[in-house]
């Protein structure tokens, strides 16, 4: 299996040539399978890998000599390949989702779209797989290039370009940002894989400015892509204006790897003796946690724009997990990782079903849709069911991960049952309004249509009056897959295994450098409910329920008390790296405060 990991990368990357190469002699039905036969077969091994390992791989058999080596390494640990694995079969869904979409696409260029999602697939898993900083690095980038083509994918339309812009500008801004990290620490080092940077920072003893430089620069980039506060203004004009399939990749896997990446950056590099004390970046990762947590969840609360709303849940649920992560215990890690596993197919799931709303009815404005959707019944119990399963409500994955990450701290308890219920609260708001025509039809305000929803065109080539049977089964799979997180013991004694492994620096040098791997935890319970946990859950579920009832009658305002934070996300795209260049300075600060 060792061999057959590059695969996973090269695999889409083959597609993606082929359907560039030789798209446009290809009807639209031959390039869509190749499209979903290469993201399967890459969904596949990384499947396998996940099953063993962990492998490692150096390209060429360029291995390291006495520790020191330029050879570039990929390696398959359980974390890795898991997140390969996830992002595989969200690409598989996703271009079965979008098969109906793009009815007409440009001439001679039919196989485009799924060639961008195989190279979106090929940067993601790269980045996973990856050992080395800089081609973690070029991967990153290339998955962002990617995702501003396919953001602005309607090119011959003004504001699906002026997202993608927003996007670009913002994301450049952070991959400058993570070069010049990579060298510092080069420069530090002499080194750019992660195992053998870590070692050199480990016999330094002691941190200098260019190490602490350095970790804030390249946590920069990846808190961008996170889209952590303040860096998060790209995010929901990008999923305001990209199609739908695109949204689900964004949300679903996109803004998880920057927070894998952050915390697998620092673990190991930076966590060693001669790197950054874990209690700074603790604070760092707690306090942007916070912020972005609650800023998403207040964001999230006001929006009207459906797939707005959605974003600003991204947003809030990206601060829990940079929460639940701070500590960097087994536990915690634990717990993060089940709820990005469920996250990902709820998330995909809402919006899959919001898409589904765009196409009958040309818009996604809760507003404009009130009461027009009953007829979909199918896509309201689909609608309900991923709120109730993002304000945690069991047995869904993502109540089993708050379950577990919240026990980590009585702050941190409050935070998640606060959050999972707004942004759960908001969606089913939104779905007793759109579905059953609960509460007063609200007054039309004016506003501009990346704010209100309202001048949305359809995604097909006209507005389908009957949902295609795929897209409703796309949603329940999603749903589906995210109850198993929470229903199947074997993947939450998994995800123990890979955060025990995740958490340990000295151990991830030794099975790169060294080829020892680390006898699996003996005596660790396997995770899984409690009773508290159930309980928290359901009163998480209860309060996104009881919120959702007092929205609908207007009793929880949804937009005064929040305009101060909307005005902030101006769209200009100015403001937005004035914001990324105070992250910076806000990160410095919590890296480097004194006395930490």
């Amino acid at each position: 299996m060792d061999r057959l990991l590059p695969l996973i990368v090269v695999v889409p990357l083959l597609g993606a040539a082929l359907l560039a190469g030789a798209g446009r002699w290809m009807a639209r039905p031959v390039a869509e399978t190749v499209g979903c036969l290469c993201a399967a077969a890459s969904a596949g091994l990384a499947a396998a890998a996940l099953a063993g390992g962990p492998y490692v791989v150096w390209a060429g058999d360029w291995r390291p000599v006495d520790g020191h080596g330029v050879g570039i390494v990929l390696t398959g640990d359980r974390t890795g390949t898991g997140l390969a694995a996830l992002t595989s079969l969200l690409v598989v869904t996703v271009l079965a989702y979008a098969w109906r979409y793009f009815d007409e696409p440009p001439r001679g260029h039919t196989g485009s779209f799924p060639a961008l999602i195989l190279l979106f697939q090929a940067g993601m898993c790269g980045f996973a797989l990856t050992g080395d900083l800089f081609n973690a690095f070029v991967f990153f980038e290339l998955m962002g290039v990617v995702g501003y083509a396919l953001t602005g994918y309607r090119v011959e339309e003004a504001r699906p370009v002026q997202g993608a812009l927003a996007f670009g500008f913002v994301n450049s801004l952070g991959g400058y940002a993570s070069l010049l990290g990579i060298a510092l620490l080069y420069a530090r080092t002499g080194e750019l894989g992660m195992a053998q940077a870590g070692r050199e920072l480990d016999a330094l003893g002691r941190p200098d400015a260019l190490v602490l430089a350095s970790l804030v620069l390249v946590l920069t980039g990846l808190l961008i892509k996170a889209a952590a506060v303040p860096f998060h203004f790209w995010l929901p004009d990008a999923h305001a204006v990209a199609p739908t399939p695109v949204c689900m990749l964004l949300s679903g896997v996109m803004v998880e790897m920057g927070v894998y990446g952050a915390a697998r950056v620092y673990v190991t590099v930076f966590a060693g003796p001669g790197g950054v004390p874990a209690e700074d970046f603790r604070r760092a990762l707690t306090v942007l946690g916070l912020l972005t947590a609650l800023t998403g969840a207040a964001l999230c609360w006001q929006q009207r724009h459906l797939k707005r709303l959605l974003a600003f849940s991204t947003v809030a649920h990206t601060g829990l997990f940079l929460a639940g992560l701070a500590a960097l215990e087994p536990d915690g890690v634990t717990g993060v990782f089940l709820y990005v596993l469920g996250h990902a197919g709820v998330k995909a799931a809402l919006f899959a079903c919001t898409g589904a709303l765009l196409d009958r009815y040309g818009g996604v404005d809760e507003h404009r849709l009130h009461g027009r959707a009953r007829e979909m019944r199918g896509v309201g119990v689909l609608y309900v069911a991923g709120g109730l399963a993002l304000a945690g409500l069991p047995p869904f994955g993502t109540a089993l991960g708050k379950a577990l990450a919240e026990e980590q701290a009585a702050w941190l308890t409050a935070l998640y049952v606060v959050v999972s219920a707004v942004t759960g609260g908001a969606v089913l708001r939104a779905a007793a309004r759109v579905f059953l025509g609960a509460g007063p039809r609200e007054e039309d305000e004016c506003g501009a249509p990346e704010t209100t929803g309202d001048q949305e065109e359809p995604e097909t080539e006209r507005r389908v009056r009957r949902l295609p049977s795929l897209m409703a089964t796309v949603a329940a799979l999603l749903l589906t897959g995210a109850l198993a997180v929470g229903t199947v013991p074997a993947l939450a004694r998994g995800a123990a295994g890979a955060a025990r492994a995740f958490t340990d620096h000295a151990g991830y040098a030794a099975t790169v450098l060294d080829g020892t791997h680390a006898a699996p935890g003996a005596g660790h319970p396997s995770p899984w409910w409690s009773p508290a946990g159930v309980g928290l859950g359901l009163l998480s579920a209860l309060l996104a329920t009881g919120l959702a009832a007092l929205g609908v009658r207007g009793a929880v305002p949804a937009r005064r008390w929040a305009a101060p934070l909307r005005r902030l996300h101006s769209g200009h795209v100015g403001d937005y790296v004035a914001w990324a260049a105070a992250g910076i300075g806000l990160l410095s600060a919590l890296v480097l405060w004194p006395g930490g």
